[in-house]
């Protein structure tokens, strides 16, 4: 059955339950971010962060590795947990995703049939290539932040958000 609240206040968070558990991972080198222009699946067409839904028994960091492996055949090293999104969409979907940051990375990142990967620079992310409540916490993220925030879509469309800064992240929720 489709949800139909439109505000973040609307929703009892305490008993929300997400459809899908998801990571994201962004790969910092210098004054660079690994972002992907993404060529299928939930966002397709948009840039992001690499990442992806993880499979049944899979803790969040092991799924943040082997989704950046599988889309830009690179290993991240020891990404760290940056913070938490919650994702509920009027036609009913709902995602949960646990954000990493890594610092270091072995391989060189190629093409998939997921992503093309887009080195960029933190001053020059194309937001309004994004998802629109990318533009409200990956700054944090770039700041070495930790976050926790609650979105509302329908479609493309961000409704309403909740977003905190500096909170303190559950390690064991994101397997480390």
């Amino acid at each position: 059955m489709p949800h139909t609240k439109t505000r973040v206040a609307e929703i009892d968070w305490n008993l929300w339950q997400a459809r899908d558990q998801a990571t994201l991972v962004f790969v910092r080198r210098g004054d660079d971010v690994l972002l992907i222009h993404k060529k299928r699946g939930l966002g397709r067409g948009k840039i992001n962060g690499p990442g992806g839904r993880l499979e049944p028994g899979e803790k969040p960091r092991e799924a943040a590795i082997r989704e950046v492996q599988e889309e830009l055949s690179i290993t991240p090293d020891a990404p760290e947990p940056r913070g938490e999104l919650s994702f509920q969409f009027q036609d009913g979907y709902s995602m949960h995703v646990f954000v990493f940051v890594s610092f270091r990375f072995s391989g060189e990142a190629r093409e998939s049939e997921e992503a093309v990967p887009l080195w960029t620079r933190t001053c020059e992310i194309p937001y309004t290539k994004m998802w629109a409540d990318d533009a409200l916490w990956l700054p944090l993220l770039l700041d070495d932040q930790t976050f926790r925030g609650r979105f509302i879509f329908d479609g493309d469309a961000m409704l309403d958000h909740h977003l905190e800064s500096g909170v303190r992240l559950n390690q064991a929720r994101f397997g480390c």
